[in-house]
């Protein structure tokens, strides 16, 4: 929040203005897990209820998330796999989950969850090209016996996940409906460059070296 004037937590005692810290990294994801896929573990940490944060929020409050990926990370696995506080499966750590049953895809609610811009692509790509897909609640024993299973994430896309608490997920490998998605996230992706970022911003903005609203 800025310099402040003693360490205390109260912002009454910021002098100045917010201190903004910007990262510059630009980094490839492995390509290997797009294919071999990730391991789940459920961890004992709980995605909070809306009334202690509001789970929607990409804060700097992640203590829970820290806490599940260090207990996932102990236990050999990629990423902790949380559930919600009425102990439904709710997100991973860093990433959201999904699973497939009997080709449909399953999404849990948003409810509990930070919900991200690559989860919302897939639910959008399953609706243009009529994959039946739904939001629900469900248990950790349906993820047991799906037959594939993913996260999503803006870094690396979309993962298989081939593994949860020791236990093969399907084939053990990366489903078909997995990798269908992942080809057609990708075209998205790749038609979205082609449209250029200016796409996005409407009639509000001008484009470089003009002036006024875009016509």
């Amino acid at each position: 929040r800025g310099l402040k004037i003693t360490p205390y937590q109260n912002p009454k005692v910021t002098k100045g203005k917010a201190t903004i810290v910007v990262l510059p990294e630009w980094k490839e994801a492995e390509p290997g897990p797009r294919e071999t896929g990730i391991r789940l573990f459920t961890v004992h940490v709980r995605r909070g209820a809306p009334d202690v944060q509001d789970p929607g929020w990409n804060s700097l409050s992640k203590l829970n998330c820290i806490s599940a990926c260090i207990q996932a990370n102990k236990a050999g696995a990629d990423e902790g796999l949380m559930l919600d506080p009425h102990g439904f499966v709710c997100t991973c750590n860093s990433v959201n989950f999904f699973i497939i049953r009997e080709g449909e895809v399953w999404a849990p609610r948003g409810v509990y969850q930070m919900r991200g811009i690559t989860r919302a692509n897939v639910l959008k790509l399953c609706e243009q090209h009529q994959l039946p897909i739904r939001e629900c609640d469900f248990y950790l024993t349906q993820v047991y016996s799906a037959d594939e299973a993913f996260a999503t994430g803006t870094f690396a896309g979309i993962l298989p996940v081939v593994e949860v608490d020791g236990r093969q997920i399907g084939s053990g490998n990366r489903g078909p409906l997995t990798r269908e998605l992942q080809q057609l996230y990708a075209q998205m992706v790749e038609a979205d460059i082609a449209e250029g970022r200016y796409h996005y911003w409407g009639d509000e903005v001008a484009y470089p070296g003009e002036t006024g609203k875009k016509q």
